[in-house]
């Protein structure tokens, strides 16, 4: 088992070399919109998981993730080449290529988001000119002292009367 400090510094550089290789290298126009985002590799670093998403050609256009998929298939040989040359380990990693689901995932919380944010948006429409249910202050008012200290006062004049004739 590799250091995991190690580890992460060669996932590190085996995605800047298959985004360098990608761009400058290969040239399979199904790849000029493809993005790595992340690798992760395995503790003995003999298998490395690059992460990648398709960008569309505009912005309402869907990413080809088939064509990419099929391009980075393709690709995966001079890939590892150009990982074995870049990074000098003694076992150059094998490549598995995954679609990202990170910007699918960021779209879906996007909607949640606005979701709750209608939500709450027709929550403060609905609150504004209410009234409380029952009365404005719902608790009851405290006994006042003054009436406790007369009442006990009274109660102990008669006791207070005795004990001085006693005495």
């Amino acid at each position: 088992m590799a250091d995991p400090a190690r580890a992460r510094k060669l996932a590190k550089r085996i995605s800047q070399i298959v985004a360098s290789a990608i761009e400058h290298d290969v040239k399979d126009p199904r790849l000029g919109a493809v993005t790595i985002t992340d690798t992760k590799i395995t503790a003995d670093l003999h298998d490395a998981t690059v992460y990648y998403t398709v960008l569309g050609e505009s912005l309402d256009s869907e990413p080809d993730f088939a064509g990419a998929a099929a391009a980075l298939e393709s690709a995966r040989g001079v890939l590892r080449t150009k990982v074995g040359q870049g990074t000098g380990v003694r076992y150059t990693p094998t490549l598995t290529f995954m679609a990202d689901s990170i910007p699918d995932d960021a779209r879906r919380i996007e909607e949640l988001l606005a979701k709750a944010r209608e939500a709450d948006a027709e929550v403060a429409r609905r609150a504004t000119g209410a009234q409380h249910a029952g009365e404005a202050d719902p608790y009851k008012a405290p006994r006042e002292d003054d009436d406790l200290d007369e009442a006990e006062t009274a109660a102990d004049a008669p006791a207070e009367a005795e004990e001085e004739t006693r005495g």
